[in-house]
């Protein structure tokens, strides 16, 4: 009987915790985040679609078995072997935070969806100092829980 017990009182304690899981999972607004490139931002019909080339930033023993090197440089490493593009909705008030380059430090700064679409052309309509080519380094982005799961945040990783 106390076998019996303890085994019902452990189920309903996990069940319990499942649930908390599940219910802090569909509440929470984004899952995430993802690592790559981003490739291209387009605006189709009042909604911006962005092509994402996902990659893995690795640290510690995985990034010194993944180069083969240590210590390994900048205290990371990049594995992004198949380039496959994935295609994600972008919400329009995405929050978007870029990199600038500084005379003493670099410093972070939001701006647009749109104007990530235009810098990720090549492009720089408010002249910004952009900390090298905007478009080939790497972003963590957020996406949506709800269909169809957009991207809600976009932030540029600084890479030496």
């Amino acid at each position: 009987m106390k076998v019996f017990i303890i085994a019902l009182v452990t189920a309903v304690a996990a069940a319990a915790g499942a649930s908390a899981l599940v219910a802090a999972n569909q509440s929470s607004p984004s899952q995430g985040p993802l690592y790559g490139h981003i490739r291209s931002i387009t605006q189709k019909n009042h909604r911006f679609v962005m092509q994402f080339d996902p990659a893995w930033l690795l640290t510690g023993l995985a990034a010194e078995r993944a180069c083969g090197c240590k210590p390994v440089p900048n205290d990371n490493y990049v594995v992004d072997e198949s380039h496959k593009l994935l295609t994600f909705a972008v919400r329009r008030d995405a929050r978007v935070t870029i990199l600038l380059s500084g005379t003493q430090h670099i410093s972070p700064v939001s701006i647009s969806v749109a104007e990530l679409a235009q810098i990720v052309k090549g492009k720089n309509p408010k002249h910004r100092p952009l900390l090298g080519r905007t478009a080939g380094y790497a972003f963590w982005i957020r996406v949506g829980t709800q269909y169809p799961n957009p991207v809600v945040s976009l932030e540029q990783q600084y890479q030496p």
